[in-house]
């Protein structure tokens, strides 16, 4: 396993993250545990969450976290060998905050979210405390002064931010500029083959402030998987139905490169990531051990320029950061 620093921090987290969002909906609790333990046998010390994680089509808000605090309770150093990461921003169904549960960041958020949090994981702090969503009314001293409250105390080591564009994460670093408060540390966010628009402002803008850029969905929800043409089963295949002529050309020419490399479109997809300099981490979503172990493989997958730039072609990016993608 490699390691990087996460951001203008000294902590060292595993290239590869481990996404948790699938425990629950689509993944037992056995199953999840055997995940997490073989995760920490690869060198993946790197653990992603989320408070809301567990809803949509599962147990429930929260069941996620619910399965890792299990799991952590199992003791033998399990807490301890992770750098643990989670979110708030999205209503949680709790009567108890009435109106102040719908979707949003405040400090009121962040203390009760939070608190809700380590309880269901069964630990006293998380490494990393992220926004899932940028809130456009976001109060920056509040929510800072919360992030400062939380980290003194030790609940909290960093703060992270998820799906902000390039000018939140400007206005955050101005906003912890003068509280002389180390700001945000990461920025997790949408990024593939598929999906390349953060190249003009997110990317460049990450790497100019010190941040790591954490990516969510690298596969594109399956449609950068082995057999994603050829599927009838789910969303994915929806998702298929749903591509024009083009994206099924592109889809193809890609699965050709692949087999003509050697390797699964998966894998490609998660070296494509990782041999771009300003990507810190893939987030991988497995639901059973034999994806982990397979998405490892994409650590050992040197991708040469002359394959580069044909994933370039087939799946042409914007041109570059902006404004010299599209003005002169």
């Amino acid at each position: 396993m490699e390691y990087t620093k996460l951001g203008k921090t000294g902590m060292k987290v595993s290239r590869l993250a481990l996404g948790t969002m699938n425990f629950g909906p689509r993944t037992s609790d056995e199953v999840a545990f055997q995940i997490m333990d073989r995760a920490l046998e690869l060198g993946i010390n790197f653990f992603d969450t989320a408070n809301v994680y567990g809803g949509w089509g599962g147990p429930g808000h929260g069941y996620t976290e619910e399965v890792i605090g299990r799991w952590f309770a199992q003791g033998e150093g399990r807490r301890e060998k992770v750098v643990l990461a989670t979110k708030f921003y999205n209503g949680m169904d709790n009567e108890l905050d009435g109106p102040n549960d719908g979707a949003g960041v405040s400090a009121y958020k962040l203390y009760r979210n939070l608190e809700a949090s380590l309880k269901r994981l069964q630990t006293d702090h998380v490494e990393l405390y992220q926004m899932h969503h940028i809130d456009h009314s976001i109060n920056w001293k509040e929510i800072f002064a919360a992030y400062e409250n939380m980290i003194t105390q030790g609940k909290i080591y960093y703060a992270g931010s998820s799906n902000f564009g390039a000018r939140h994460l400007a206005y955050a670093e101005a906003a912890s500029d003068q509280r002389d408060f180390l700001g945000l540390v990461s920025e997790q966010h949408l990024y593939n083959l598929l999906e390349r628009l953060p190249e003009l402002e997110l990317l460049p803008t990450a790497k100019d402030l010190g941040m790591s850029v954490l990516v969510w969905s690298p596969l594109e929800g399956g449609l950068l998987a082995a057999n994603a043409l050829n599927t009838t089963s789910g969303r994915r295949s929806e998702r298929v139905e749903a591509l024009t002529q083009y994206g099924r050309q592109q889809l193809q020419r890609y699965a050709d490169l692949c087999a003509e490399l050697g390797e699964t479109e998966q894998d490609v997809a998660l070296a494509w990531l990782l041999n771009k300099s300003d990507i810190t981490i893939p987030i991988i979503g497995p639901r059973t051990v034999e994806q982990l172990e397979s998405a490892v493989h994409a650590l050992d997958i040197h991708l040469s320029i002359d394959v580069m730039n044909q994933l370039d072609d087939i799946f042409p990016g914007p041109g570059g950061s902006a404004p010299e993608a599209y003005a002169w």
